[in-house]
C-alpha cells in the first residue's frame, strides 16, 4: 500500500514539476505582456479631408498647410 502511494506521490510530482509549472509561467508571462501593451497604440486616427469630407487614415492622409487631404487632387498640388 505504501508503495501505491509513494509512486503515485512521484507521478504527481513529476507532473506538477515538468508539465504544470511550466505551462502556468508561460501563460503568467503571455498574460503580464498583454497587459504591458497599451490599448490604441496599433489603431489608426481617421482624419477628414478638408476638400471633399472622406476619412482617411492620418498615415496615409497629406497634409498640407497643416490640413489633412485625402489625395492630390484635393490638396491641388502637382
Amino acid at each position: 500500500m505504501l508503495k501505491i502511494l509513494l509512486t503515485i506521490a512521484v507521478i504527481a510530482a513529476v507532473y506538477f514539476f515538468l508539465i504544470k509549472k511550466p505551462q502556468v509561467a508561460k501563460k503568467r508571462r503571455e498574460r503580464e505582456e498583454a497587459e504591458k501593451r497599451k490599448p490604441g497604440l496599433d489603431e489608426e486616427i481617421m482624419v477628414e479631408c478638408e476638400k471633399c469630407g472622406t476619412y482617411i487614415s492620418s498615415k496615409e492622409a497629406l497634409i498640407v498647410s497643416g490640413k489633412y487631404y485625402c489625395s492630390k487632387e484635393c490638396a491641388e498640388v502637382k
